[in-house]
């Protein structure tokens, strides 16, 4: 299938011009990140940008950081003139969520370009707002034939390359933008808190690599406030506040919006923490993401909530976004016989079947935040995914995955495919009863991408026991090459609004297309 161009015809979605997000490329932020003292003169400030999160067919997130107490005000309309806009009003920003809110837009009109600007107002007088904000998005569509397009792709900020202003900071953000997708899909590690940020860094042929850094990211974060500025330092790219503002997010989180191969209960032994307790560091670290991000199973400030949901994309998609983290056991050899915990933990595997088994989408997207059959270590002895390098029948976590693909070919669910990042590298894999030691479950795809502004890393091995082929895989030959070495991967999928056939395309930043694979539906073991 050729490579369509990103600007798509116009039932499908309008094409936006410049002046749509314009307002998002901002002068640089305070690289404190603090609010200034309340004694500050002036108005309300939102110079962090917007974004829209888990946009839906008549509803969606907003998202905004005030520089002081704010009261968020939001409207929308049909035109970028905001030719007589609706007005919602969200909710008080203060210290308590570090000046961020999100307001829920509802009512909207599905398959609809949908203009907002966000105003911040003096809690004392109303009538003294700052300058607007504006971005913009494009609601579900429920009419089959506008088909769906999206991106996906993983690790921001990892391995101590972080925003290079020399290099234009993060300019594969840009190249997606350029895509026009309807939404990016991030499939976890969007900072990195076990990772500080140094000011520069050597590369092997004697360039330096030279940072923008910040307090917070000068060391590990164990601090709410150390989480908070995390989350904060990828705002301070020009290139992914341009893109918030155009393109919303399903965002979902894996280790290192904690620290790195975290479980729950976990004491850590690093002289680098003086919390030593992950559960402690978790807990932070999610009020932090929730903050941060809009999502609709969150609550901003709040303790309640979870991460894993599934967001209906109209008739052609699901999208079912997973939790590897939270509810997970502890990391181990992963050889034991009975494993109810796994690693979603009994609740959301029972909640990822009973969905799955409603879904009446055509495709059925598994948003994976650690790939399935891919060896992940986590030292020598213990392991950090689902597959623990043993070919044979499933052990450890792999029992869950286990019961998970039976009940999806018992149950005849069709469109299942798999998306995932977390290795640092690109890869395809198909797995299929007849090469696998587990027999019982229906073939189906794997796609890996990433990272976005991390080190690459070489291609792990693959595990045997759900009979994984590897098409496809792009990885650099050494450890943690840089962002100007191993350029960002990130992947694209496009569903055809009249054959409902799902193309994949995994892509590199100025490289174009890597691997293609085009999938039919309704069809088992493509």
């Amino acid at each position: 299938m050729s490579d369509r161009s990103p600007s798509p015809s116009p039932r499908r979605r309008s094409l936006l011009r410049g002046s749509l997000v314009a307002p998002a490329a901002l002068a640089l932020p305070a690289l404190s990140g603090a609010a200034p003292a309340l004694a500050l003169r002036g108005r309300p400030s939102a110079d962090w940008g917007v974004q829209a999160g888990d946009v839906g067919a008549h509803s969606g997130l907003v998202w905004v950081r005030s520089d002081r107490p704010a009261r968020m005000i939001v409207e929308t309309s049909a035109t970028e003139s905001f030719r007589r806009p609706t007005r919602w009003h969200g909710p008080l920003l203060g210290p308590g969520t570090d000046f961020t809110g999100t307001t829920r837009l509802r009512g909207l009109p599905s398959g609809a370009q949908i203009h907002y600007r966000v105003f911040l107002s003096d809690p004392d007088d109303p009538r003294r707002t700052g300058r607007p904000v504006t971005g913009t998005f494009r609601t579900t569509s429920l009419k089959r034939r506008d088909g769906v397009r999206f991106l996906w792709s993983g690790d921001i900020a990892g391995q101590g390359w972080g925003i290079n202003p020399e290099l234009g900071g993060w300019r594969v953000y840009e190249e997606m933008r350029g895509r026009n997708p309807d939404f990016f899909l991030c499939s976890g590690d969007n900072i990195y808190a076990d990772g500080p940020i140094q000011a520069s860094a050597t590369l092997p042929d004697g360039r330096v690599w030279k940072n923008i850094t910040t307090p917070e990211k000068s060391k590990v974060a164990e601090t709410l406030a150390e989480y908070r500025g995390n989350f904060r330092y990828n705002l301070l790219d020009e290139n992914v506040r341009r893109f918030n503002a155009q393109v919303p997010s399903i965002v979902q989180w894996d280790d290192h919006e904690v620290r790195n191969n975290w479980y729950p209960g976990q004491i850590l032994d690093d002289p680098r923490y003086t919390e030593k307790d992950v559960d402690v560091l978790a807990r932070r670290s999610l009020r932090a993401f929730s903050e941060y991000y809009p999502i609709s199973t969150q609550r901003p400030g709040g303790r309640d909530g979870r991460v894993y949901r599934v967001l209906r994309q109209g008739p052609l998609l699901d999208v079912f976004v997973l939790d590897m983290r939270t509810y997970r056991n502890a990391n181990s050899p992963g050889r034991q016989p009975d494993d109810a915990t796994g690693i979603l933990g009994a609740e959301q595997l029972a909640w990822l079947k009973r969905e799955l088994s409603r879904s009446r989408a055509v495709w059925k997207v598994i948003a994976s935040d650690m790939p399935l059959g891919l060896v992940v270590a986590d030292g020598r002895e213990n392991f950090e995914a689902v597959a623990q390098g043993d070919p044979g029948a499933p052990l450890g976590r792999e029992l869950q995955i286990a019961e998970l693909l039976r009940h999806i070919k018992h149950r005849r669910i069709t469109g299942t495919v798999w998306l995932t990042a977390d290795v640092h590298y690109t890869s395809a894999q198909h797995y299929d009863p007849a090469r696998a030691a587990f027999k019982d479950f229906a073939p189906f795809w794997e796609f890996v991408s990433g990272p976005l502004a991390a080190g690459g890393f070489p291609a792990v091995k693959l595990d045997g026991t759900f009979g994984p082929d590897q098409t496809f895989v792009k990885a650099p030959d050494r450890a943690n090459t840089s962002p100007a070495e191993t350029p960002p991967y990130y992947g694209e999928v496009d569903i055809d609004g009249d054959s409902g056939e799902l193309t994949v395309r995994l892509r590199q930043q100025g490289g174009g297309v890597l691997f293609t694979k085009v999938l039919q539906p309704g069809r088992v073991g493509q």
